[in-house]
């Protein structure tokens, strides 16, 4: 089984992005910074924060939802607010998508805000409300369940240190994987968690007897040549000591966003 995680950055860098996961041909695809909207009728919008103005494919969930025909769609908004077109205002949502190959039957799953709640009117103070999404899958190839959870963690304008809203972020993560998981499931937890790599986060994640396949494989970069600041950690991968890791790699190429997508082999 292949699953890869990645941060979408709202679609900026479309060209690349769209064929990546269509070729990658993986049977889960854990997606952060989503975007969806109904009625846009531009392929570009900008989002407007304090001064910054970031591009945002408006449609993105439906143009991978057409790339991706094969797989099972499920999108998980964390909150409705503003795209622009020039003073033109669109109403976009925002937050996760996981696509399933079809092949691999969705048995169980949950969802919830692992901080704040759905903000229906505008995208909220920072920091921003952040949820997350758990499924339980069936491999037919090596007959057994396979339990997957991702998140966006929360970004803090302080910086990616320990807090205890982070500390909450972890333990409302661990509960919602709890509703799912079931006992000997083999277990992966990925996203942009947004944390150091000393961050309390993963000792609340070992509850669940977690480990990070990116810092204990030595990887110190899960960002490409968009992201020009350091530390250059947010994204990560964990998985349970029942998982037969068959490969682990923060992709270095082709750059489809300012973080690296994480593609894991299991068997």
């Amino acid at each position: 089984m292949r699953i890869v995680s990645l941060n979408a950055w709202g679609g900026r860098l479309h060209e690349p992005l769209i064929p990546y996961l269509a070729d990658v041909d993986a049977d889960v695809l854990c997606l952060q910074e989503v975007v969806r909207m109904h009625d846009a009728d531009a392929g570009w919008l900008v989002y407007r924060d304090h001064g910054v103005e970031l591009p945002q494919r408006a449609s993105l969930f439906e143009e991978l939802k057409a790339a991706l025909p094969a797989y099972d769609a499920f999108f998980l908004p964390v909150a409705r607010g503003d795209l622009f077109d020039g003073d033109r205002r669109f109403d976009s949502e925002f937050g996760l998508a996981t696509f399933v190959r079809r092949t691999c039957p969705v048995i169980g799953q949950a969802a919830g805000f692992v901080h704040g709640e759905f903000s229906a009117d505008g995208y909220g103070p920072h920091p921003r409300s952040r949820n997350a999404h758990c499924i339980r899958l069936f491999d037919y190839r090596h007959v057994y369940p396979v339990t997957i959870a991702h998140m966006h963690g929360l970004r803090d304008l302080g910086g990616k240190g320990d807090t205890p809203a982070r500390r909450h972020q972890a333990n409302a993560l661990v509960e919602l994987i709890r509703q799912v998981k079931q006992d000997g499931d083999r277990l992966v937890v990925c996203g942009d968690f947004n944390v150091l790599p000393g961050s309390e986060t993963f000792e609340i994640l070992a509850s669940l007897e977690l480990i990070d396949l990116v810092t204990s494989r030595g990887h110190d970069d899960t960002r490409t040549s968009h992201y020009r600041k350091q530390p250059r950690f947010a994204d990560y991968m964990l998985v349970t000591p029942n998982v037969e890791v068959v490969r682990f790699d923060p992709v270095a190429a082709p750059e489809v966003s300012d973080h690296r997508p994480l593609l894991l082999d299991l068997r």
